[in-house]
This record gives C-alpha cells, sequence and structure tokens, in this order.
C-alpha cells in the first residue's frame, strides 16, 4: 500500500500546501506493531518452538543454546514504505537478554532468515527452560517521528513543553527550529499521522521505525573515535557532544530498526533493540543486525 500517497492526498484535503507535506514526509515512518490475541490472520508467534531449516541446529552462544523469542512471516505483514524487509520468508529473534546486557558483543543474539520454499520443521528444544509460553500475534502499523520531534501527548501543557524542548540538544533544537519555520502545519501534519496510524497501546514487539536513541548514539560515539583513531578527523573536547548529536543526525537516514521489544524476567525488565543498515536489510543480511539489551527499572 502506498503509505506516503494515503498521507499526502489527506494532507491536500487539508489545504496543506505540497512543500510542507513533502518537507514532512521526509520524518515519517511506520513501525509494525505486533499485538497478542484477537485480531486478524496471525502474522507471527511469539514463544514456544521456532521452525527451523530441516538440518539446522538451534541457534546458541558456544555451548549455550539461545531462548527463542518469536518470528514474523515476512509476506504476512503490511508492506511499509522505505522498509525494505523480505517479500517473503520468516525472521525468527533469538536472544538470552542476560547475557547479552552482560556481555554487550552480540554473541548472545541472533536473527535467522528462512527463505520462502525452505524446507522446516518444528525444533527439538535443547532445553525446556528457554522454551516460553507461546501465542500467536497480528500486526497493526503505528505513525513515528525522530525523537527532536517530542511527544504531543501534553502539547496544552506548557511547561511540559518547555521541560521536552530542555530535553533536546542544541543540534536537535536548531534542526527542529528549522521544520517548525519550514512547516507552519507541523501541528496538524502530525495530528493528521497519529490519525490516519495511531498507537494501540503496548505491543509485544515493533518491527521497522527508528532506531532507539541510545543505540544510535553508541554508533556515532564509535564510528567518530574510531575516525579520530584512524587520523582523519581532530575533535575538540569541547565539540565533542556536537560532534555526535550530527552524526546521529546523519546515521538515522542509514540505520533503522529491526525489532523492538521488553523481556520481563523474574520481575527485572529489560528492553531489547536490533538495529540494522537499510542496504543489509534489503538484502536480508540480517545476521548484520545489532543487538541491544538495556536494564529498565
Amino acid at each position: 500500500m502506498d503509505h506516503q500517497g494515503r498521507f499526502r492526498r489527506a494532507a491536500l484535503e487539508l489545504g496543506i500546501p505540497d512543500d510542507e507535506i513533502s518537507g514532512f514526509s521526509q520524518h515519517l515512518r511506520l513501525s509494525i506493531g505486533l499485538f497478542g490475541g484477537s485480531g486478524d490472520r496471525p502474522v507471527g508467534q511469539f514463544g514456544g518452538l521456532p521452525r527451523l531449516p530441516v538440518g539446522m541446529d538451534w541457534p546458541a552462544a558456544g555451548d549455550s543454546p539461545l531462548p527463542f523469542v518469536f518470528s514474523v512471516d515476512c509476506g504476512a505483514l503490511p508492506r511499509v514504505d522505505g522498509f525494505n524487509l523480505p517479500a517473503d520468508g520468516t525472521l525468527l529473534f533469538f536472544l538470552d537478554h542476560e547475557k547479552d546486557h552482560e556481555d554487550q558483543t552480540g554473541r548472545y543474539a541472533r536473527v535467522v532468515y528462512v527463505r520462502a520454499g525452505t524446507d522446516t520443521a518444528v525444533a527439538e528444544s535443547p532445553n525446556s527452560e528457554i522454551v516460553g509460553e507461546q501465542y500467536d500475534v497480528s500486526a497493526t502499523l503505528r505513525a513515528e517521528l525522530p525523537p527532536w520531534f517530542g511527544s504531543d501527548e501534553d502539547e496544552d501543557e506548557d511547561e511540559d513543553e518547555d521541560e521536552d524542548w530542555d530535553d533536546l540538544s542544541p543540534f536537535q533544537q536548531q534542526v527542529a527550529r528549522g521544520l517548525e519555520r519550514d512547516v507552519p502545519h507541523l501541528d496538524e501534519l502530525r495530528a493528521l499521522a497519529d490519525e490516519l496510524w495511531p498507537d494501540e497501546g503496548l505491543a509485544s514487539a515493533r518491527i521497522g521505525g527508528y532506531a532507539d536513541d541510545e543505540v544510535i548514539k553508541s554508533i556515532a560515539e564509535q564510528i567518530l573515535a574510531g575516525r579520530e583513531k584512524a587520523g582523519e578527523i581532530v575533535i575538540p573536547v569541547a565539540k565533542w557532544y556536537s560532534h555526535v548529536e550530527e552524526e546521529k543526525h546523519r546515521l538515522t537516514s542509514e540505520w533503522m530498526s529491526l525489532a523492538r521489544f521488553s523481556v520481563d524476567w523474574a520481575g527485572a525488565f529489560y528492553s531489547v533493540s536490533f538495529v540494522i543498515r537499510h542496504d543489509d536489510l534489503a538484502a536480508a543480511r540480517v545476521d548484520k543486525a545489532l543487538p541491544v539489551t538495556e536494564f529498565s527499572d
């Protein structure tokens, strides 16, 4: 479905100029929420036992089998503009969240892509403790904007708006001011996006959309540190933060979220994010996805 076209037509009907729509649409992304319970036909499965290619071993880190989190049928998911998910086949996510949080090398996380037509079978679990409760999920779309757009939930509360603005870096404030200048109907466009693709609440996972801000920050810092070490650039300490923010802004067009979900383990909550480059996803190189597991209070 042409979601950008749908958004443009709806905005034009509101009398919003085409150039403003184009400026706003550059930042609009859609993510796919996976929800358990009743709904449309299932698009994936959480927990239980995965279907793996015949003859494939259960993914593991050394001698440690990785817990299966969920799988999605790419062909059953709604197609999203700019999100080059494989047209068919299945994505399976494996993660030992505790070890991934402690280790941070990525060896305790795995994304497996099974191409359509591959002979598969329900895998036999190497350890019953890593098999969670099974349930099917359906899909719905949600509009997403960059973090520097801020939240519009408290637009009537000036104090909350000021706090949101203060949370932005100087570079993000500069970008936001530029957008407000170039897109006078910013609030109307944001409201329209939320109306067309509303937030349906807490999802079991979200596929696509913007990568987690802290994850992109970490990648930006590593890139800049590597360039400094190679002698390509010299960044004064006082300018480091601003350079990181500029690099983050550049990386948002290169990286995206592959999957985000939370894990509740014995009362402890972990936020998990798999990020991937657009070109790696388009080539189905999902093994290039970077996992980040963070502890949440």
